[in-house]
């Protein structure tokens, strides 16, 4: 059952519509490094297409009707998007999810320290990750600081090119003996993944300064007047991390302890980037899970009307369990699920039951392309390949099916004849060999409510590195794909 690659079966408005698609990904990408980033940049596009806050809704005690277009947010960090379908909402949804977090390093709570003249930022990776990856690379630090007075203030430091950006330093070659001798899980430690921004003391200027708050109110020439050298050593210890802590005071208002109510990721810097002499990939950090995500997303806002409901949900935290408030695993969805259709004047606890039973769900995330450089993980015939478009997973987990959802047979028919009378190329696909690995998706979490599951998505190179690579071929099929099953 051998798949054609699809290069091979475009016309030259179909390429230019690859190109068209892949480009708005990429500043999907660029503009959404984590998961607040998506969840803004999805409400952007969103209300353009004329979305509106189902919390304005509900609090203007609107009625809602077929054709209506809502969105929910859950904390800035998950949302879920409405097209309300003609038929009750008792009779089920057709829903696109997918997961808008990835793999990364967090701030601890208290990061910020000083060791022999140079300033660290101490973290805690996120996901699972080959820590040896995330060293040496430009690094960039994205999120919000969550003042005590209930300010936020958002923080991108490294994306632009006028922007400085971070490292997490790495033992040289020379010196590496030992390290080499390692094996690759270890060669990085967890706790060594601490990232480098800054070596430069605080000026004489700033000494005095500094000085003015413990001199009795004395600045400028007074307070250097009034404090000996000792006492300015004294007052100036750890003088890098004091030159650091000045410059986010100035640029952010922020003090050391605002770390504690700060959310900020350490992502690669730059942007998403064509791949290949020929262009025909995409590189870039976060394509698992935002390439579902955003196709997703612009498969639902191409929708003007549907039969029955249509949703595009992204939710955070799959990396770790969809665990916490915004993760598949909260209350989140099946609440907005409630209140929609409480504003259609559809809700009793039983018909919620009979709404969720009823959808029809594609759990959009990637799966592990073939690569011939380790050929010894994959099984060949039942792989993912580059370019052959759109992948159906019927199972994840690992170990034996563990944790997996196991899609229905009477399920992935339908799906079948829906691909093939929109000609979606599709493929299926395990994520490698038996016994090998394993992965895990939303599948499994959604199925609890007796609606009908399966996974599906791009296949990616390099997942969870700080640069993983997709086919531009796969995100158009892709697209096309989420498309034709909210119609069908």
């Amino acid at each position: 059952m051998a798949k054609e690659n699809v290069w091979k079966t475009y016309t030259e408005e179909q390429c230019r519509e690859v190109e068209a698609l892949a480009g708005n990904y990429r500043a999907f990408l660029d503009n959404g490094k984590t998961e607040r980033e998506c969840v803004k940049e999805t409400v952007r596009q969103a209300e353009a297409a004329g979305y509106v806050n189902l919390e304005q809704v509900i609090r203007e005690g609107k009625t809602l009707k077929a054709g209506d277009k809502v969105y929910a947010v859950c904390m800035n960090k998950a949302v879920a998007l409405f097209l309300l379908g003609e038929e009750p909402m008792k009779q089920g949804m057709r829903i696109l999810g997918a997961h808008i977090d990835s793999p990364r390093l967090d701030l601890k709570q208290n990061p910020l320290y000083e060791d022999t003249e140079m300033v660290y930022l101490d973290t805690h990776y996120y996901g699972g990750v080959k820590k040896y990856q995330w060293v040496t690379i430009p690094l960039a630090i994205h999120g919000v600081v969550a003042k005590k007075d209930g300010t936020v203030t958002e923080i991108c430091i490294g994306e632009k090119d006028t922007d400085p950006v971070f490292c997490v330093t790495d033992l040289l070659i020379h010196l590496a003996g030992e390290q080499m001798e390692k094996k690759a899980k270890v060669v990085i430690e967890g706790e060594n993944l601490d990232v480098l921004i800054g070596s430069r003391p605080l000026s004489a200027e700033d000494v005095c300064e500094k000085a003015e708050e413990t001199c009795g109110g004395t600045s400028g020439a007074e307070a250097e007047g009034c404090c000996s050298e000792e006492d300015k050593k004294g007052k100036t210890k750890d003088a890098v991390k004091a030159a650091i802590l000045k410059i986010l005071k100035e640029s952010y208002g922020m003090e050391e302890e605002d770390f504690l109510s700060a959310e900020l990721e350490i992502v690669p810097a730059g942007k998403a980037r064509d791949c290949g002499l020929d262009r025909s990939m995409v590189a870039a950090y976060g394509q698992d899970d935002r390439v579902c995500g955003y196709t997703s997303l612009a498969a639902l806002l191409e929708m003007t009307d549907a039969k029955q409901t249509c949703c595009c949900l992204l939710v955070d935290k799959e990396e770790i369990g969809s665990v916490g408030a915004t993760g598949m695993q909260s209350r989140f969805f099946e609440n907005t699920v409630a209140e929609l259709m409480n504003c259609m004047g559809q809700y009793s606890e039983l018909d919620l039951r009979r709404c969720l039973a009823n959808c029809k769900m594609l759990s959009s995330d990637v799966s592990a392309a073939y690569d011939p450089l380790y050929a010894q993980a994959f099984e060949k015939k039942n792989a993912a390949y580059f370019a052959k478009g759109l992948v159906f997973n019927k199972y994840t987990g690992s170990a034996g099916k563990g944790r997996s959802n196991d899609a229905n047979a009477e399920y992935i028919g339908w799906i079948r004849r829906v691909m093939e009378e929109q000609q979606v190329a599709f493929q299926t696909a395990e994520l490698g060999k038996v016994d090998v690995g394993g992965g895990g998706t939303i599948a499994y979490i959604s199925a609890l409510y007796g609606m009908e599951v399966i996974d599906s998505g791009v296949p990616v190179l390099n997942m969870h590195a700080p640069m993983e690579i997709t086919s531009k071929a796969d995100i158009y099929e892709a697209k096309k794909g989420y498309l034709a099953f909210l119609k069908g």
